[in-house]
């Protein structure tokens, strides 16, 4: 069962590795505002248009005192390619047992061409200084997201 997160509510504890292997948590963030994005698979067209769209205007997200951290499923050795590969200036948190995505309620049933299957829902929580949500972002546009959050 997924929870339903609001506006205003604490942002759940995050405990996952990076694509360094380093655990990362909710707290070292405690006085920038974070874009906590999660995307369903590293190097597929979507996710990789929203990783660039948010790379090419990181300096902006840099300069209004964000910090951005990406989650998928995916492992460390993935991440790591993914970030060489398009240059990303952000961490991406492996998420392999999916407990971020749970917490955040964004581990959900889809369905493809009739199958249906668990995965991550596209989404984006604004968390601010104190560790508050300041705004979901349900529905992603993949090529424009900075826009969206800025």
């Amino acid at each position: 069962m997924t929870q339903t997160l609001e506006i205003g509510a604490k942002a759940p504890q995050i405990n996952a590795k990076d694509q360094n292997g380093k655990l990362r948590s909710i707290e070292e963030f405690k006085g920038k505002k974070l874009v906590l994005y999660f995307y369903p698979k590293d190097d597929t067209p979507g996710c990789t248009a929203e990783a660039c769209d948010l790379r090419d205007n990181y300096q902006n997200f840099i300069a209004k005192g964000y910090a951005i951290l990406g989650v998928s499923p995916d492992n460390e050795a993935k991440h790591q390619k993914f970030i060489t590969k398009y240059e990303l200036p952000f961490d991406l948190l492996a998420d392999t047992d999916n407990a971020v995505a749970l917490a955040y309620g964004v581990w959900v049933e889809k369905s493809m061409y009739g199958r249906k299957y668990m995965g991550i829902a596209r989404t984006t929580f604004i968390i601010d200084e104190k560790g508050k949500i300041e705004q979901i972002i349900e529905k992603v546009n993949t090529k424009a997201h900075s826009s969206q959050i800025l």
